[in-house]
């Protein structure tokens, strides 16, 4: 679990990833202006800093300018502002990364993930045990006691996608948009043969079906 520090004026927008970060298992805390940010920001027990660019009282900017005096904590910048200007001077005050809004809230917890992964604060999943089963994610294999289990790369990245979520419901069309692209023309449908088949093959209960929503996967079932 980190600590995460959302610098956000739009109460919604600040709320909501305070919400989808805490169900993701991080603490969070939340600033509504630059100087109250910046201020806690330097808490050495904050690990990462979600910093939105556009904000009263201390733009983003100079925030990051100011933060980076003293502090190498990971920021990730967010804004509505969507030029290569503005990403350029992001980065070059030492932003770690950049994402533009409107955003999906699982695009950005992934960002958030690579971020803590880099800075240690978040391990990088790589293998999974249910009983008798495990299942590598880096070799893209599964296997029991006595056999190897046939998952195909996608179930898989389903799989790992889920568990990396766990306890937060993802729609159909999450799941679309993450693992087989925006643009691609597959049906919701697919979704639900692929959950079905890894069921099956792993004899799994845990993947939770939440009618005329989506899925989540439970660790206490």
């Amino acid at each position: 679990m980190a600590k995460i520090l959302i610098v956000e004026d739009d109460i919604c927008t600040n709320e909501a990833i305070c919400e989808y970060m805490k169900s993701a298992g991080h603490a969070t805390l939340s600033a509504s202006d630059g100087k109250q940010g910046l201020l806690m920001a330097r808490d050495p027990s904050v690990d990462l800093v979600v910093l939105d660019i556009m904000l009263p009282k201390m733009n983003g900017m100079e925030v990051l300018e100011e933060l980076r005096k003293n502090s190498t904590v990971p920021v990730l910048m967010l804004t509505a502002i969507e030029d290569e200007h503005t990403q350029i001077a992001s980065f070059d005050s030492e932003a770690d990364d950049y994402i533009t809004k409107p955003f999906s809230m699982i695009l950005l917890g992934k960002r958030i993930t690579a971020l803590l992964r880099r800075s240690g604060k978040s391990p990088e999943l790589s293998q999974i045990q249910f009983g008798d089963i495990t299942v590598d994610f880096g070799g893209y294999a599964a296997w029991n006691r006595d056999e190897q289990i046939d998952l195909t790369p996608k179930e898989i990245e389903l799989l790992k996608l889920l568990i990396e979520h766990k306890g937060l419901v993802l729609t159909r069309s999450q799941i679309l948009d993450e693992l087989w692209g925006y643009d691609t023309p597959i049906i919701d449908r697919t979704v639900d043969t692929y959950i079905k088949n890894l069921r099956k093959k792993l004899n799994l209960n845990r993947i939770v079906t939440i009618k005329g929503v989506g899925y989540k996967y439970e660790e206490t079932l």
